[in-house]
């Protein structure tokens, strides 16, 4: 139970807050690790405000911050100083290899073939995404993605496989939150050193938090929009987060992606993102050519 100044405080960054926020349910506060009332009423209103418990507890930490940062609390001004989540300063201590801070167009695809096809077709950013569990299958195909970009100025990413992307000699690798974790210090320094890029998928603040702890070369955040394409353990974000997300990672090159179509780019890019990943609006297409065209010019707006 909060008291009535605390309350107070929480209901005034609910309100303020609420219409940017809009769209999730509210959810019971996670037990408070501190006694702080700016952070209490932080917790409270970003519980309220449907932030699920470790985005809740990363956002009110941010706040009692930002808050001991300027000597005061002020209920209007959401934390988005990198600062105040503890982000790495640049230059980072810890960083991999940088890449460009907008990737455009990025097509997620399964196969080398496709890859290839969309790498002639002028997509500046495109990530392998195969699925095997045939070592041999997958280390082929990763050869075979590297050599399809040969000659094009597309930048290849594979997802997951990061031996065989080192082999590969590809540009960089993309890892998901469970593939980072499970790295040891070892293998994450084995990464660095290859010269690999590499991009970490981040679904919310503590995430992002984590993704920043290794300094990625990119930082993707999503899902934005409902999509039936796998099953996401968060809900979508929505444009609302998407944009504090950006404010909050100024300093790296983002890829916002999850259930975006092009009738969606104007808003998503109005977020301060510098990328749109695609997965299925180009292998799906009749015409999969003429479709990287019409959506590399809406990046263009």
């Amino acid at each position: 139970m909060l008291d009535a100044t605390t309350a107070a405080m929480a209901q005034s960054i609910q309100s303020l807050h609420a219409a940017t926020f809009a769209g999730f349910e509210p959810l019971q506060p996670p037990a408070p690790t501190s006694n702080d009332p700016v952070y209490l009423a932080a917790l409270h209103a970003c519980s309220q405000l449907g932030f699920i418990a470790h985005d809740a507890e990363c956002l009110a930490r941010a706040w009692l911050a930002q808050s001991t940062r300027t000597g005061q609390f002020d209920a209007a001004l959401w934390p988005s100083d990198p600062r105040d989540f503890g982000l790495q300063t640049t230059p980072r201590a810890s960083a991999f290899v940088t890449c460009p801070q907008a990737l455009g167009l990025y097509a997620v695809l399964p196969d080398a073939d496709w890859v290839g096809r969309m790498a002639r077709a002028g997509v500046p950013t495109v990530q392998l995404r195969y699925k095997s569990d045939d070592a041999v299958a997958i280390a082929q195909e990763v050869r075979k993605a590297v050599a399809a970009v040969a000659g094009t100025p597309a930048l290849l990413f594979i997802n997951d496989h990061w031996r065989e992307a080192i082999a590969a000699g590809a540009y960089g690798l993309h890892l998901g939150q469970e593939d980072l974790d499970a790295l040891t210090p070892e293998e994450l320094q084995t990464l660095r050193d290859s010269g690999l890029r590499l991009g970490v998928s981040t679904h919310g603040y503590a995430e992002m938090v984590r993704a920043d702890a290794v300094g990625p070369s990119y930082i993707a955040m999503g899902a934005v929009f409902p999509t039936t394409l796998k099953k996401m353990a968060t809900a979508p974000q929505g444009l609302g987060r998407l944009a504090a997300y950006a404010k909050l990672m100024k300093n790296y090159p983002q890829v916002a992606i999850g259930g975006i179509g092009q009738e969606q780019f104007a808003e998503v890019l109005a977020t301060g993102v510098g990328s749109i990943a695609v997965v299925r609006a180009l292998v799906n297409a009749d015409q999969p050519e003429e479709a990287a065209a019409s959506l590399m010019a809406a990046m263009r707006g």
